[in-house]
């Protein structure tokens, strides 16, 4: 496959010296977030650690503190439905390998991330999408989800809230989407890592809260929970119905035992980042609110976003066959990721991250509103 024209347009501009703004750095540890390198670095060192004690769900204080975290949800998680993984990513290894055989198919909302088409391949499972729509808000397409439920479908995916549209799933989706596994017989795999990101006042309800009446998996780590994605720690939570549960989480043992738990230090650790959450998600809450306003105040069109760290904006295609994101690198030095990155066919979408600092993403929507009206004469 050759490099792309977007990929071209961004190596010549920083071969050339220019100075690019990057509206998709998501990264938290490279935006100046305050973080307290004491309290997440001492219980590295604890003397425990030099112990080699392999569990294959992961230490129990460590499986304790994550049904802690849920706990604080409102959802009540038994420690021994906990398996530590080292990212949310081995979390989609190890339920493919639990719930397919090759050949086997998923099915996974577009837009969406697209890590989920390598995962499954490496696991020769077979990705099928089901659209969401934009109507004054992003929504699961229920009739389409359902004729796209084959033979071999064994489980649906549903990234709550949803990267990059930010469409959350609430109550009444949830019901929809859980009857529909469970007359079809199929597995719900929730991705959860944005959960604690909500834009509007509402918090957002996790799927570890019950009721569970379809095998259910909850994904998330500390990535996005605590910031930190240098650390390596996420987890499987297995919930449902008692017997189909408890089997479940039997199998899944064997695949983690098969790869040996996470390493010792950093689940010791676990309980004081999970404890010291909130101080960087107060501020990355902050960040992202204050950015999402500045879209708002600038005057570019943006689609509703709900929740998590990404905003869509519906841009007027600039210049003949020509990708917006390409035109806004070239000629504005605005680096935007192209909507087709996550599986948008509409023209003229980007995607940007709201994460960076509130300056530099201020000149960069400056760079965009000039750039748009240089093409079109006025915005």
């Amino acid at each position: 496959m050759g490099e792309s024209g977007f990929a071209a347009s961004i190596r010549e501009a920083r071969a050339a010296g220019r100075r690019l703004i990057d509206l998709t750095v998501s990264n938290p540890t490279v935006c100046g977030f305050a973080y307290d390198a004491d309290a997440i670095l001492a219980p590295l060192a604890g003397a425990g650690a030099l112990v080699y004690d392999p569990d294959p769900r992961g230490m129990r204080s460590a499986r304790a503190a994550v049904a802690g975290y849920y706990g604080d949800h409102g959802a009540n998680v038994d420690p021994d439905a906990v398996v530590l993984t080292t990212s949310t990513s081995e979390g989609y290894g190890y339920l493919f390998r639990l719930l397919c055989d090759a050949g086997d198919e998923v099915l996974v909302a577009q837009p969406s991330y697209p890590l989920f088409d390598f995962l499954a391949a490496l696991e020769d499972v077979r990705l099928r999408t089901y659209p969401l729509f934009y109507d004054d808000g992003w929504w699961i397409d229920f009739a389409e989800l359902e004729r796209r439920i084959g033979p071999r479908t064994k489980a649906v995916v549903v990234v709550h809230p949803n990267n990059p549209t930010g469409h959350a799933t609430w109550a009444a989706e949830r019901e929809r989407l859980q009857e529909i596994c469970a007359r079809s017989g199929l597995a719900l795999i929730v991705d959860e890592v944005f959960l604690d990101y909500p834009l509007g006042e509402e918090r957002l309800t996790s799927f570890a809260v019950g009721p569970h009446p379809v095998l259910t998996f909850c994904l998330s780590g500390v990535s996005k929970i605590a910031g930190l994605p240098q650390m390596k720690v996420g987890w499987i939570v297995g919930l449902g119905p008692e017997g189909v549960r408890r089997e479940a989480l039997g199998r899944l043992e064997v695949i983690a035992d098969t790869f040996l738990s996470m390493n010792a230090p950093v689940q010791m650790a676990l309980p004081n980042w999970l404890a010291g959450r909130k101080g960087i998600q107060e501020q990355i809450l902050a960040r992202v609110r204050g950015n999402l306003a500045a879209v708002q105040e600038s005057g570019v069109e943006m689609l509703r976003v709900e929740a998590g760290w990404s905003a869509i904006l519906r841009l007027p295609q600039m210049g003949r066959d020509h990708e917006v994101a390409d035109v806004l690198s070239r000629e504005a030095g605005v680096v935007v990721h192209p909507g087709s990155f996550y599986g948008i066919a509409e023209s003229g979408r980007v995607v940007v991250s709201l994460l960076g600092f509130e300056q530099e993403f201020a000149e960069g929507l400056e760079r965009i509103v000039h750039g748009l009206k240089l093409n079109h004469g006025s915005y």
